[in-house]
């Protein structure tokens, strides 16, 4: 995916601010200098992989960095579009989405799987639980980069069920997401096949200016070619960002889909620990524990900047991923997920933003 003039500015805006006024900024006492958002400890505790741990120099995503500069001004709702979660979980009980005056786990999410529609209505569209693990390992993926974030559990997958059951589990799911004008969706799912109902409801995604982090999948394929194409990834829309995944030496994982014209950037995916079903933690590895990192880091930047649509939430992560020779030619510029870039980079696209919107009003 080619980046636009927009995104270009903010790296070249991002470039000097590297040479220049980043060393000013730390030597000018006026500038207040943000507190850090959670303890060392929380970074290499029980359910923290490799890839948030700051003694992890080479291939870690800069977590506890994006922290120092962050506060949060807004909830951000992030729709998991998987196996569903264990809303249970101890590291995850908190971080459940309920609509607003509504209690209980009957409205913890939404189970739109194959199995669960022979039920009756009352009960079909009531209590994700995941019994899988995918699910919950993503979903704490997620809350380990942004603690306060709020999951949306949408359940599509049944083992049972028919490629095709699952598609359509999926697009129902979809269509839920966007019709509740979630700040984001997680899908670590796909498939070779494209549908137009699918790509139908992601355009409306992208008319409301919801950003959707998508697998590039796991098939160990080049999907810059055609036959090789992976869906949603693959559609190409403007609110779509495709994540690969790479190990602790910031390489491709062997398994990981890859491009470097359609995925759009790397992030960790080997041998990750997040929570899994049970209360406890455990281990996963592909392209979905890379889209959950890339989701917790939107989300990261959207509390922050809650007036950011999905076209300035890509530009500023495309814009601030860190090129690394491992990764060229596997993925859009060789870039790797970077927390502390991507929040610089936001602070400017902000500063633009306001200082755009001051000379509108002054025309007026």
């Amino acid at each position: 995916m080619i980046l636009n003039k927009l995104t270009l500015s903010i790296a070249t805006a991002f470039t000097l601010l590297c040479n220049t006024q980043a060393l000013a900024m730390k030597s000018t006492p006026s500038i207040k200098k943000a507190q850090t958002y959670y303890s060392e400890s929380y970074l290499s505790g029980m359910f923290a992989s490799w890839a948030i741990n700051p003694k992890n120099k080479v291939a870690s995503i800069n977590l506890k960095q994006s922290w120092e500069k962050f506060t949060k001004k807004k909830d951000v709702v992030v729709a998991v579009v998987d196996t569903g979660i264990q809303y249970n979980h101890p590291f995850l009980a908190n971080n459940i989405y309920v609509s607003e005056g509504k209690v209980g786990p009957e409205n913890y999410g939404v189970d739109f799987s194959k199995k669960n529609e022979k039920k009756d209505e009352k009960n079909s569209k009531t209590k994700p639980i995941d019994t899988h693990g995918h699910g919950t390992h993503v979903a704490g993926i997620i809350k380990s980069v942004f603690p306060e974030v709020k999951l949306m559990a949408l359940k599509y997958y049944n083992p049972q069920a028919s490629g095709q059951d699952n598609l359509n589990s999926t697009i129902k799911a979809l269509e839920y997401a966007v019709d509740q004008n979630v700040d984001i969706i997680n899908y670590s799912g796909g498939g070779p096949e494209p549908s137009d109902k699918e790509l139908e409801i992601l355009k409306k995604a992208e008319a409301k200016g919801i950003l959707i982090i998508a697998a590039a999948g796991n098939e160990k394929s080049n999907i810059d070619i055609e036959q090789n194409k992976y869906y949603p990834a693959s559609y190409g829309l403007s609110n779509i960002i495709t994540v690969g995944a790479h190990n602790e030496k910031n390489e491709i994982i062997s398994s990981s889909n890859y491009g470097s014209k359609s995925v759009d950037i790397a992030a960790p995916g080997h041998r990750i620990k997040s929570a899994i079903h049970g209360n406890g933690s455990g281990y996963m590895t592909g392209t979905s524990q890379a889209t959950a990192f890339v989701t917790g880091v939107v989300a990261l930047i959207k509390a922050k900047y809650p007036e950011f649509n999905h076209d300035h939430l890509r530009n500023i992560l495309l814009s601030s991923s860190l090129n690394v020779p491992s990764l060229e030619g596997k993925v859009l510029g060789g870039g790797k997920l970077d927390a502390a870039r991507a929040m610089d980079i936001a602070a400017l696209a902000h500063n633009k933003l306001l200082s755009g919107n001051a000379r509108k009003l002054a025309k007026k």
